[in-house]
Protein backbone atom coordinates (compact mmCIF):
# COMPACT_ATOMS: atom_id res chain seq x y z
CA UNK A 1 0.00 0.00 0.00
CA UNK A 2 1.43 3.33 -1.08
CA UNK A 3 1.90 5.70 1.85
CA UNK A 4 0.76 9.17 0.92
CA UNK A 5 1.34 12.19 3.15
CA UNK A 6 -0.22 15.64 3.07
CA UNK A 7 1.05 18.73 4.83
CA UNK A 8 0.34 22.43 4.95
CA UNK A 9 -3.06 22.57 6.58
CA UNK A 10 -3.85 24.91 9.42
CA UNK A 11 -5.98 27.76 10.66
CA UNK A 12 -6.31 30.81 8.47
CA UNK A 13 -8.56 33.84 8.40
CA UNK A 14 -11.08 34.29 5.66
CA UNK A 15 -9.47 35.82 2.62
CA UNK A 16 -6.15 34.18 3.38
CA UNK A 17 -4.15 31.56 1.53
CA UNK A 18 -2.63 28.18 2.17
CA UNK A 19 -0.62 25.73 0.13
CA UNK A 20 -1.04 22.03 0.71
CA UNK A 21 1.60 19.52 -0.31
CA UNK A 22 1.38 15.83 -1.05
CA UNK A 23 4.22 13.38 -1.33
CA UNK A 24 4.97 9.67 -1.19
CA UNK A 25 8.05 7.48 -0.88
CA UNK A 26 7.49 6.17 -4.41
CA UNK A 27 7.54 8.22 -7.63
CA UNK A 28 4.24 9.89 -8.39
CA UNK A 29 5.09 11.18 -11.85
CA UNK A 30 3.33 8.35 -13.66
CA UNK A 31 -0.02 8.94 -12.00
CA UNK A 32 -2.64 11.60 -11.90
CA UNK A 33 -3.17 13.01 -8.41
CA UNK A 34 -6.31 14.51 -7.03
CA UNK A 35 -7.20 16.60 -4.01
CA UNK A 36 -10.45 15.88 -2.24
CA UNK A 37 -12.06 17.45 0.77
CA UNK A 38 -14.53 16.35 3.39
CA UNK A 39 -16.43 18.98 5.30
CA UNK A 40 -18.65 18.31 8.33
CA UNK A 41 -22.09 17.17 7.26
CA UNK A 42 -21.15 17.03 3.60
CA UNK A 43 -20.07 14.37 1.17
CA UNK A 44 -16.49 14.09 0.06
CA UNK A 45 -15.88 16.12 -3.07
CA UNK A 46 -13.10 16.33 -5.58
CA UNK A 47 -11.31 19.67 -5.53
CA UNK A 48 -8.71 19.19 -8.22
CA UNK A 49 -6.99 16.68 -10.46
CA UNK A 50 -3.64 16.95 -12.22
CA UNK A 51 -1.96 14.72 -14.77
CA UNK A 52 1.34 12.98 -14.16
CA UNK A 53 3.43 15.54 -16.00
CA UNK A 54 1.32 18.41 -14.77
CA UNK A 55 0.14 19.64 -18.16
CA UNK A 56 -3.55 18.97 -17.62
CA UNK A 57 -5.64 19.99 -14.63
CA UNK A 58 -9.26 19.92 -13.62
CA UNK A 59 -10.53 22.26 -10.92
CA UNK A 60 -13.94 21.90 -9.31
CA UNK A 61 -16.42 24.68 -10.05
CA UNK A 62 -16.74 25.51 -6.35
CA UNK A 63 -13.11 26.57 -6.12
CA UNK A 64 -12.28 27.47 -9.69
CA UNK A 65 -10.53 30.81 -9.85
CA UNK A 66 -9.33 30.52 -6.24
CA UNK A 67 -7.53 27.17 -6.11
CA UNK A 68 -4.87 25.81 -8.40
CA UNK A 69 -2.98 22.55 -8.46
CA UNK A 70 0.55 21.94 -9.63
CA UNK A 71 3.34 19.46 -9.16
CA UNK A 72 7.10 19.28 -9.02
CA UNK A 73 8.07 15.80 -10.08
CA UNK A 74 11.72 16.46 -9.32
CA UNK A 75 10.67 16.84 -5.68
CA UNK A 76 7.93 14.21 -6.01
CA UNK A 77 5.37 16.67 -4.65
CA UNK A 78 1.90 17.74 -5.68
CA UNK A 79 0.44 21.01 -4.47
CA UNK A 80 -2.91 22.62 -3.89
CA UNK A 81 -2.63 26.39 -3.75
CA UNK A 82 -5.68 27.87 -2.08
CA UNK A 83 -6.38 31.60 -2.16
CA UNK A 84 -9.27 33.81 -1.03
CA UNK A 85 -10.29 31.15 1.42
CA UNK A 86 -13.75 31.28 2.89
CA UNK A 87 -15.35 29.52 5.84
CA UNK A 88 -17.00 27.18 3.34
CA UNK A 89 -13.55 25.81 2.53
CA UNK A 90 -13.13 24.43 6.03
CA UNK A 91 -12.60 20.69 5.63
CA UNK A 92 -10.14 17.87 5.83
CA UNK A 93 -8.21 17.80 2.59
CA UNK A 94 -6.96 14.52 1.18
CA UNK A 95 -4.42 13.71 -1.45
CA UNK A 96 -5.55 10.91 -3.76
CA UNK A 97 -3.02 9.14 -5.95
CA UNK A 98 -4.72 7.70 -9.00
CA UNK A 99 -4.37 4.51 -10.95
CA UNK A 100 -2.90 5.94 -14.10
CA UNK A 101 -4.99 8.52 -15.94
CA UNK A 102 -8.61 8.83 -16.94
CA UNK A 103 -9.86 11.30 -19.51
CA UNK A 104 -13.48 11.86 -20.46
CA UNK A 105 -14.05 14.18 -23.40
CA UNK A 106 -10.60 15.64 -22.86
CA UNK A 107 -11.18 16.36 -19.16
CA UNK A 108 -9.01 14.59 -16.64
CA UNK A 109 -10.80 12.80 -13.83
CA UNK A 110 -9.47 11.55 -10.54
CA UNK A 111 -11.95 8.88 -9.58
CA UNK A 112 -9.70 5.81 -9.64
CA UNK A 113 -7.87 6.36 -6.40
CA UNK A 114 -5.32 3.73 -5.46
CA UNK A 115 -3.95 5.43 -2.37
CA UNK A 116 -5.20 8.09 0.02
CA UNK A 117 -3.32 10.28 2.42
CA UNK A 118 -4.37 10.64 6.02
CA UNK A 119 -5.74 14.13 5.41
CA UNK A 120 -4.81 17.58 6.61
CA UNK A 121 -7.22 19.90 8.36
CA UNK A 122 -7.93 23.32 6.91
CA UNK A 123 -9.94 25.66 9.10
CA UNK A 124 -10.98 29.07 7.89
CA UNK A 125 -12.19 31.54 10.49
CA UNK A 126 -14.49 34.44 9.74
Amino acid sequence: QLQVAESGGGLVQAGGSLRLSCTAPEPLRFDAVGWYRLAPGKEREMVSCISGVGDVTNIADAVNGRFTTSRDNAKNEVYLQMTRLGVEDTAIYYCAVQEGHKFVNGVIHCDRTRAWGQGTQVTVSS
